[in-house]
């Protein structure tokens, strides 16, 4: 808890401590545990993470991501010197607000939700923990400032709020308040470290993760990306889709992406067998290792006083930002880009449009209870539109799939 002041611990809701002095369960053991038990985190184990939920016996969900980044993040905060418990919250909750069918689903609902501020999954999860998650009504979780300032990756306003909301953001207009509340003395456009490193942590947890899944699931080869022609399509597809303009080039990627798969972890084959996965798992051991100890490192070298909030930022070497892209970019080619995702993706988005509609034009007597309230207090369309936009987001693949068979029309 040191270096975490009051200013850090505080609520938006001020509430009594639970326990007694001395207990040892301090305010961001208390954050975790809320977002642990909330109803939107057990939610995320039915939705996509990059293969649909459903289609594989050992699928990763939004669930599983989250968990895997907790723990990578929980480990590289605490040796940096952040709480752990904090960081542990920050990446549990990282992903709440994410919608049925992953980022098809999110681009699918921007669209719609366009007249009412639009749709982005990091906004959508402040939005969840501030204000719709169940624990102290009118607060959400209610979560220390320190907590819910690591949830935000992108600590700005979202369309015509702020001059960088283009893309990417952490709030909805709707939700200044709260955000200038959990902003307040922080530097404008700055996210502190522990947000760094629950972004790090995600990018490692689910750029290693899905390669593991790919070579399970057969799509991806280790005789692929031995391939030197295939190797420079992977470097082309990162460029354009993982890296900064300017940041970097085709050809340095392929080249870097060569001495990636030169490191001893890598096995020889895949076979399916128990020491093949074994070799699997090793190899995502090796990689995770390797991109926090490289961060860890430069971040805080031996001898440095541990850092946390905006003591510092969080450093990741080049190299391996660039080995964390490239693998990104193995993914999208190998399993994102594969035969039938395109057609499948279309009609999602397609679901996602009508279930919306069909909610809209049913309301409020389509919605769950909790969400009827919110509907009936809205002071106009596009606050109706945004409770909407909230019901449909919070739905598991499974049930946007039930709901929309339920609510369309009939012929």
């Amino acid at each position: 808890m040191t270096g975490y002041d009051e200013h850090s611990t505080a609520r938006w809701v001020a509430e009594p401590s639970k326990r007694s002095p001395g207990s040892g369960r301090g305010p961001f053991v208390r954050d975790r545990a809320r977002v642990l038990h909330s109803a939107a985190l057990r939610r995320l184990a039915a939705k996509t993470q990059v293969v649909a939920v459903g289609l594989d016996d050992f699928p990763r969900t939004r669930l599983t991501h989250s968990l895997e980044c907790a723990q990578i993040g929980r480990e590289l905060g605490a040796a940096l010197g952040c709480d752990p418990d904090l960081v542990d919250a920050a990446c549990l909750a990282h992903d709440l607000g994410h919608p049925p069918f992953g980022h098809n689903g999110e681009a699918a609902l921007a669209e719609v939700a366009a007249s009412c501020g639009g749709f982005e999954g990091n906004a959508q999860s402040l939005r969840l923990i501030t204000r719709l998650e169940a624990k102290v009504p009118g607060a959400g979780l209610n979560l220390t400032r320190a907590t819910l300032d690591a949830t935000l990756k992108y600590p700005w306003l979202g369309p015509g709020e702020a001059a960088s909301s283009a893309g990417k953001y952490g709030a909805y207009g709707d939700d200044a308040a709260a955000f200038a509340w959990i902003r307040a003395g922080a530097p404008t456009e700055r996210p502190c470290l522990e947000a760094q490193v629950m972004d790090w942590a995600d990018d490692v947890a689910y750029s290693v993760h899905d390669l593991e899944d790919g070579l399970h699931a057969g799509l991806i080869t280790l005789d692929m990306l031995r391939d030197r022609t295939e190797r420079q399509v992977v470097a082309q597809l990162t460029l354009a889709a993982y890296c900064p303009p300017g940041f970097t080039t085709g050809d340095e990627l392929a080249a870097e992406f060569g001495r990636l798969l030169e490191l001893s972890c890598w096995p020889q084959d895949f076979d399916g067998s128990l020491a093949a996965a074994a070799a699997v798992k090793g190899l995502t051991s090796e990689l995770i290792g390797r991109f926090c100890r490289a961060a860890q490192a430069a971040t805080r070298p031996a001898g440095h006083p541990a850092v946390r909030r905006y003591e510092a930022d969080l450093v990741v070497p080049r190299q391996q930002r660039l080995e964390c892209a490239l693998l990104k970019g193995v993914t999208a080619h190998y399993v994102m880009s594969r035969s039938g995702v395109l057609a499948a993706q279309a009609r999602e988005r397609e679901i996602i449009a009508g279930l919306t509609a069909s909610i809209a034009a049913a309301a409020p007597a389509a919605l769950e209870p909790l969400f009827r309230s919110w509907y009936e207090s809205a002071a106009d369309d596009a606050g109706r539109l945004r409770v909407v936009i909230d019901q449909v987001a919070s739905l598991t693949d499974t049930s946007a799939l039930g709901w929309h068979e339920r609510l369309r029309p009939a012929g």
